[in-house]
């Protein structure tokens, strides 16, 4: 899929990630739809994974090819903004822009909270409020 890209996109850099969202086949292809239809051009993560991982944090301009729930390679998005805050102070539209549910806060804090908790498990670490949450913002530039 790279390649195909940087055939029509020359100036693309060489370096990108590779994931799938969520933490199940099912969900990765539900949120995976989301983008597909231009209904999500958002996601979040937790900051303090990125540390433990000793894993770099997204950043404006990252390209990011995205896997089905089958690990199949089916979009590339590119990072357009990225905001660090607290679980407490991610935004309505934030919540709004990553498409899931209805679209509101409170779905956003109930299935995110959820999520993180699992995530957290087998860490030294315990879901709070105040963990820091990385708020990205992406487009859609390229899918198959």
């Amino acid at each position: 899929m790279w390649e195909n890209y940087r055939e029509i996109n020359p100036d693309a850099p060489n370096d990108y990630d590779v994931w799938a969202f969520g933490n199940s086949k099912e969900v990765a292809d539900k949120l995976l739809g989301l983008v597909l239809e231009g209904k999500k051009t958002a996601t979040s993560s937790n900051y303090n994974l990125y540390e433990l991982g000793k894993e770099e944090v997204p950043f404006v301009g990252l390209y990011n090819i995205i896997l089905d729930g089958n690990g199949r390679a089916a979009a590339i998005l590119v990072t357009t903004s990225i905001e660090i805050i607290p679980f407490e102070e991610v935004s309505k539209e934030h919540a709004y822009l990553e498409g899931e549910g209805d679209r509101s806060l409170k779905y956003w804090r109930d299935v995110h909270e959820e999520f993180f908790k699992e995530e957290l498990k087998g860490t030294n670490q315990e879901f709070n409020y105040q963990i820091p949450i990385v708020c990205e913002r992406f487009k859609l530039v390229y899918k198959e």
